[in-house]
Formats: structure tokens, C-alpha cells, sequence
């Protein structure tokens, strides 16, 4: 894997144009939030990754932590406790004392776009932060994937053609990150609009981090 960047984005990262304006907008608006590009959260030693699409605004972007303060973290947090995978109360906040264990959660994108929605210049800027993320882990087994642009940019980091591995909710494919073998599961991205209107059910986003927790052994 060729890593021309570091596994992490600077907080005033300048890539992309688009993100840059519109993250100095919401500081504008908002200057006691991060709004910044998200750090990764969890143990370096991540034996778990789950890969998120980008921060939300009232979210990640505000909090600093992935999946913190909306919706969507609500639900995977609360999986994540269920399956043994954090330790503490979970309480929106990044200084609610959370701790992953055998886990990390990164995204896709690293600086919250306008309407959720990052473009493909910017999911590939950001890609090599991904791979570079992926690359650092020595123990990783299972990546999970929430949502298509998630799924199609990890198997891009990791060199992966995307024609014989479609997204689907549920799929499973073998790959690997420095030439150690690791399972790719992915799942429709818990965002609220999913759950609302019952394209993912939190059973179905559950199964998702059973058959997470079976390849872990």
C-alpha cells in the first residue's frame, strides 16, 4: 500500500477546497465547536475498524469524535456496547470517558460537507488518510463499512476492484491490508433517514457486528 499521507488528517487540513469553506462557515456560526477534520477514535491496536461515511455537522463535527452527538452514533454505540466492544457509558459527549476496546472508528472523509454529502474529488483526496489508517493498524481482522461511498472507498484504499465486490447490506468479502488477510463486512449506514424509514433496522445493523465479532473469533 503506497502512503503518501499520515493516518491522520490535520484539524485545518487545506485539500479540499469545498470542505474548507464550508467548515469556516459553520466556525464562523459556531466557533466554540471543533469543526475541524475528525480524528480516528479507539485503540491502535484496533483488531475492529468501523469506516463511517464523513462527520455531521451538529455531530462529529461539533463534538470532535466520530459518530458523537447525533443520531447515527446513538445506534452504534450503543451496538458497539452491546457486542463487547467499549467500556464506559456512552453519553454524546467526548469526555463521557468511553473507551473503545479491540476497536477504532474512522470515516471515509474526514472533514464534515455540506448536506452530508462530500463529492468524489473529495472522498478521493481523502483516501490516502484512510489507507494510511488502515495501514497502521498491526492487528486488524474485520473492517466494517456503513454505507456504498464507505464500501467503495475502503476497497479503492485497499486496492480492491469494486465490480466483483458490490456493496449490499450484509456482504462479506476477503481482503487485505499488508498482505495480512481480513475480513470486509458492510452495512447500510445508520443514519437517521435509514432508520426512520426502516431500511435498516437496529437487528439488521446488529447482525452486521455478530458476524464482526464470529470473524474475530
Amino acid at each position: 500500500m503506497g502512503i503518501d499521507l499520515p493516518a491522520e488528517a490535520p484539524r485545518d487540513c487545506p485539500l479540499c477546497p469545498r470542505l474548507v469553506a464550508y467548515r469556516e462557515a459553520v466556525r464562523a456560526k459556531e466557533p466554540t465547536w471543533f469543526n475541524g477534520a475528525v480524528p480516528s477514535f479507539g485503540s491502535e491496536t484496533a483488531e475492529l475498524v468501523i469506516v463511517g461515511l464523513a462527520p455531521g455537522v451538529t455531530g462529529a463535527n461539533r463534538t470532535g469524535r466520530p459518530f458523537t452527538g447525533d443520531w447515527a452514533g446513538d445506534l452504534l454505540y450503543a451496538t458497539l456496547d452491546k457486542f463487547g466492544f467499549s467500556k464506559g457509558t456512552y453519553a454524546a459527549d467526548p469526555g463521557d470517558g468511553l473507551r473503545l476496546s479491540r476497536a477504532m472508528i474512522t470515516n471515509a472523509v474526514r472533514c464534515v460537507p455540506p448536506e452530508n454529502k462530500p463529492v468524489g474529488e473529495e472522498i478521493n483526496t481523502c483516501r490516502p488518510f484512510l489507507q494510511a489508517r488502515l495501514a497502521a493498524l498491526p492487528k486488524l481482522k474485520v473492517i466494517v463499512c456503513l454505507g456504498k461511498i464507505s464500501h467503495d472507498s475502503t476497497l479503492r484504499a485497499l486496492g480492491v476492484k469494486l465490480g466483483p465486490h458490490p456493496f449490499g447490506h450484509g456482504t462479506r468479502y476477503d481482503v487485505s491490508v499488508n498482505g495480512r488477510p481480513v475480513v470486509l463486512l458492510s452495512s447500510y449506514h445508520c443514519s437517521r433517514y435509514n432508520t426512520n424509514t426502516g431500511r435498516l433496522t437496529a437487528a439488521m445493523f446488529e447482525d452486521v457486528f455478530a458476524a464482526a465479532k464470529e470473524a474475530l473469533g
